[in-house]
């Protein structure tokens, strides 16, 4: 222990009365006690305290000693009660890095919904597909499919995510709608190339596993531009379920081969492992948590 703790130990004890007390204050035994305030009167070469079986007494050097100790108590429970307040603050940055489609589907609720409720806190909204290291780059949050083995990290699901094959009304009046996976062979499809086989397709059905070769004229990394590809009735694409309720909902998307079950990627909502989570970033987390409730739950009513 340093000076410092041995001397708001020695504040304790005074303000105490008694060793046994004030160790059962600083939840250390009498023993523990009595050694450090030997220690501190070691350190320094002067004796504090005058010990009788009965009662303690301050020798002229402890009483010098004692106002100071005490203010540094005082200070230190200030401090306490600063930390505890600005952990409870609810106002400041709180950042987040999430994958970018992800991040751009839900920011209309950060800037409209969210904003209303917490005017006071500045949400920093990185839109990144690669892995960021929350600690060592200072994010409070994050959005991944996949969680790392680290003890450092906490990580609490958010939904399985599930690729719905989407066409607007539009292609399909021209198109025609397919009632099978392998009839998607002859239609224009909309090819993530981010993955390595974009140009096969996965479906189960019926606990058979159904491959699918398709092509197309178009292919993007980015899922929001084959979202805006497939409302402007350039083919049939695989999107995210978190992104595409809305569009269900309203008719400018269609869901096809609803009974054909496509891969399903959890989500997670990761942050650094700090013991209670300081609530300007607990609302926020909160908050997407409602969010892809509310999300799962529009799609279920489709």
């Amino acid at each position: 222990m340093s000076d410092l703790d041995d001397l708001a130990a020695f504040a304790v004890l005074m303000d105490a009365g008694s060793f046994t007390q004030a160790a059962q204050q600083l939840g250390w035994s009498k023993g523990q006690l009595s050694k450090r305030i030997s220690a501190l009167e070691a350190s320094h070469s002067v004796k504090l305290l005058h010990r009788t079986t009965r009662r303690l007494s301050l020798t002229a050097a402890g009483a010098m000693l004692l106002p100071q100790a005490q203010a540094l108590v005082r200070q230190m429970e200030g401090a306490r009660q600063t930390l505890a307040m600005l952990k409870d603050e609810l106002a400041g940055p709180v950042r987040i890095t999430v994958p970018v489609s992800l991040g751009e589907t839900f920011f209309e609720g950060l800037l409209l919904e969210f904003a209303v409720e917490y005017p006071d806190l500045q949400v920093e909204l990185e839109l990144n597909n690669g892995y960021r290291d929350l600690l060592a780059e200072g994010f409070d949050l994050a959005i991944r499919t996949e969680v790392q083995d680290d003890a450092r990290l906490v990580a609490r699901p958010l939904l399985a995510m599930q690729e719905l094959t989407c066409a607007s009304p539009a292609y399909l009046q021209r198109q025609g709608e397919p009632h099978m996976p392998a009839e998607l062979s002859a239609h224009r499809c909309l090819l993530n190339s981010h993955y390595s086989g974009r140009e096969e397709w996965l479906y189960h059905h019926q606990h058979e596993l159904l491959r699918v070769q398709v092509a197309g004229s178009f292919a993007s990394n980015h899922y929001s531009l084959l979202k805006k590809a497939a409302l402007l009735g350039a083919g049939i694409a695989r999107l995210p379920s978190y992104m595409v309720h809305a569009e269900l909902a309203d008719g400018r998307l269609q869901w096809l081969l609803r009974d054909y079950q496509t891969r399903s990627v959890p989500l997670f909502l990761v942050h650094p492992y700090q013991g209670r989570m300081p609530r300007r970033v607990q609302v926020l987390a909160d908050y997407l948590l409602r969010w892809f409730k509310r999300s799962s739950q529009a799609l279920q009513t489709l």
